[in-house]
């Protein structure tokens, strides 16, 4: 089975969210399963002087789109184990930073008729594009249209994967229009109009044979009128097509028992956990104590990350007997409340304004408590960490949090973190009380982090879902038509 992931960037080559994780992991662990997974990105100026010595060039050739007729080259290296390709044009993407510029629009329609092209020059027939985010949405889009009938592509099947629904890649009609070559009939509202704009996302939601999104949870919420920016009724159309799989994450690069940054390794021993919890108090000038509860937060400032409950409730939480660690950065009013706090209570609060590898995973060993009521999150990675150090989260019921958080039940002694369903501050101001409480039951919290330890968030169990996606793709193809062709 041969798979080429499509996508605007990918670790360890680019990076500056979530997807990059997934291009990244995903096909290694494809990879493990049979599959030959290969990626297809843009070549970047960030991209490091030593990963590109790696690459070499295997091909030249023109891209034509709307009037333009732009040099492309095509670039192979194997990285990791996983060959990469790189799309090579300067003009588009030797920048600073990988998007937010004015031509964001051309810049990616090239991307996409470039990966179309790029097919005749490789030694590599894939049987499914597996296409992310609106970056490369007018993949599948193309694919149904103008290289319905081409030989380079015959026979393959598309999957698109939403990361997060909030992004659609929004440009004008006339814009678009021009930047494909295409007539009015493409800019319907069955096609890629959306409210009188044009949609790159649409490309993908509306002609990719399969949609996936980052956790079952997700793929549920984003059918519905307050999750589904605008486009719940398009998805509900086509839920028989649209399936969540959660992320994983990489156990080998996040392993407690092999991680460099801390300063005792454990897997499940909540003594041995607690040295690190000493090691990062005295790193960061708190007060050395493995009885106070160490309450952890590696995210994004942002509201949607639940900022605001945790900022109504601070002053609250630090009258308790505890000590909170704050590592990220956003908006300025969360950044200033945090600064705040550090300062009238120097003894409990610490906050690092950035972003540090080597904190990050410090605190997730060192912290006992792992704070995340987010407002949504249509998969989230810091939670799966949290439980992988054996933090234990404290999150609200959406997306991904949901799926792989379960709020402990004394009575049965299920439960790996504690969850609350409404987004107010009072129901966070309870859970957060009762995880609290729990952490002074020494047998309830012994038994909550060996919870903790129970599940299998690894890339290898989503790559095997996404192998049984793909077979049946591959099933379905024999006697499939292409759909007309409208450009």
């Amino acid at each position: 089975m041969n798979i080429l992931m499509a996508a605007s960037e990918a670790n360890p080559l680019a990076k500056t969210g979530g997807l990059a994780d997934v291009a990244g992991a995903l096909p290694k662990a494809l990879k493990q399963r049979g599959a030959d997974a290969r990626i297809i990105m843009p070549k970047y100026e960030e991209i490091s002087e030593n990963h590109i010595q790696q690459f070499e060039r295997i091909a030249e050739f023109q891209v034509n789109f709307g009037w333009r007729n732009q040099y492309c080259g095509l670039m192979r290296a194997e990285i990791e184990g996983v060959i990469y390709y790189l799309i090579d044009n300067e003009f588009y993407f030797r920048r600073r930073g990988l998007y937010g510029y004015g031509d964001d629009a051309e810049r990616f329609v090239f991307y996409c008729f470039a990966v179309m092209e790029s097919v005749r020059y490789m030694d590599f027939h894939p049987d499914i594009v597996h296409c992310h985010d609106w970056q490369a949405g007018l993949i599948p889009f193309l694919l149904r249209t103008r290289y319905a009938n081409d030989p380079g592509w015959e026979g393959v099947k598309s999957v698109f994967t939403i990361h997060n629904l909030m992004y659609q890649g929004l440009f004008g009609i006339d814009l678009l229009k021009e930047l494909l070559g295409a007539g009015d009939d493409t800019f319907t509202a069955d096609s890629l109009e959306f409210h009188g704009a044009a949609s790159c996302l649409k490309g993908g939601l509306v002609y990719a044979d399969k949609l996936t999104t980052v956790s079952d949870a997700y793929a549920k919420e984003i059918q519905s009128w307050e999750y589904g920016e605008r486009l719940d009724g398009l998805l509900r159309g086509r839920s028989g097509d649209l399936s969540g799989i959660l992320n994983g994450i990489d156990t080998e690069l996040f392993d407690p028992m092999n991680d460099d940054a801390l300063h005792t390794p454990y897997r499940s021993s909540i003594a041995r956990k607690r040295k690190n919890k000493l090691s990062l108090q005295a790193e960061l000038g708190l007060p050395e104590s493995e009885d106070v509860p160490l309450l952890g937060i590696v995210s994004r400032l942002v509201e949607p990350k639940g900022l605001e409950l945790i900022t109504s409730k601070l002053d609250q939480l630090l009258q308790e007997d505890v000590q909170v660690v704050v590592l990220g950065a956003g908006e300025r009013q969360y950044e200033d409340s945090m600064n705040w706090f550090a300062a009238v209570y120097p003894h409990k609060f610490k906050v690092w304004l950035g972003y540090n590898d080597r904190l990050a995973r410090r605190i997730y060993a060192g912290s006992d408590i792992f704070l995340m009521p987010s407002r949504f999150e249509p998969c989230g990675l810091s939670q799966l960490l949290a439980l992988r150090y054996r933090s234990i989260p404290v999150v609200r019921e959406t997306g991904g949090l949901k799926d792989t958080v379960l709020s402990y039940n004394e009575v049965t002694g299920e439960g790996n973190g504690f969850s609350f369903t409404h987004y107010n501050a009072d129901d966070y101001w309870y859970t957060l009380k009762r995880a609290l409480h729990f952490y002074r039951d020494e047998a309830a919290w012994r038994r909550i982090v060996d919870n903790a330890g129970k599940e299998d968030y690894s890339w290898s169990r989503s790559a095997k879902a996404y192998m049984a996606l793909y077979e049946q793709l591959l099933v379905s193809r024999k006697g499939t038509e292409r759909w007309p062709v409208t450009l």
